[in-house]
């Protein structure tokens, strides 16, 4: 499967300037993060995609679309590869405002409140990723899936940190990574 980080945030713009929580709840794209979406679309318009899994975070759906637009395929959301609850940005939308916002897209597995209340320490996101994990490997076509996740979900399936709009490949058949350092880049 592929591995898709969301393009530039608000949050991650804001963020890196002055490496404190600037307070934004469920962060839209800037627009380097829809410049880096539209690349992502272009690259991975032929590499085998019949499937699109997306975080329902904004900023997630929002690297989704043009995927899926180019594709002509429907996003499924799935609040498993959500990021972790750890920061301002992390708050989301009630499923109610995102399904009036992505009328196109399925929110009924979903709870209203759907993301934690609490933070998550990386041990949670670890367990939810090797869960994941085990749910795509089970899966015959799990090659061809695109997952638009988040740093803290992608660093668990892989060890490795991505930026803003990166991808990489991902085999849920091998065994997970051995170590998982926690350090945002």
């Amino acid at each position: 499967m592929i591995l898709l980080r969301h393009g530039q945030s608000w949050f991650n713009h804001h963020f890196t300037l002055t490496k404190r929580d600037p307070g934004i709840t469920d962060p839209a794209l800037t627009p380097l993060g829809e410049q880096q979406a539209d690349a992502a679309a272009a690259a991975l318009a032929d590499a085998g995609i019949r499937r699109i899994l997306a975080s329902p975070y904004t900023r997630a759906l929002q690297t989704a679309t043009p995927v899926a637009r180019r594709l002509g395929l429907p996003i499924h959301v799935h609040p498993v590869v959500r990021e972790r609850y750890a920061f301002t940005c992390d708050v989301g939308t009630p499923r109610s405002t995102l399904a009036g916002a992505w009328p196109a897209h399925d929110f009924s597995g979903i709870e209203e409140v759907w993301w934690p209340q609490e933070e998550e320490g990386a041990e949670g996101v670890i367990a939810r990723a090797a869960r994941f994990r085990h749910e795509m490997a089970a899966l015959p076509d799990w090659q061809h899936t695109l997952v638009v996740s988040h740093w803290g979900f992608i660093l668990s399936m892989t060890g490795l940190s991505v930026n803003n709009g990166q991808w990489l490949r991902c085999d849920p058949t091998e065994p997970p990574p051995a170590e998982v350092v926690w350090r945002h880049t």
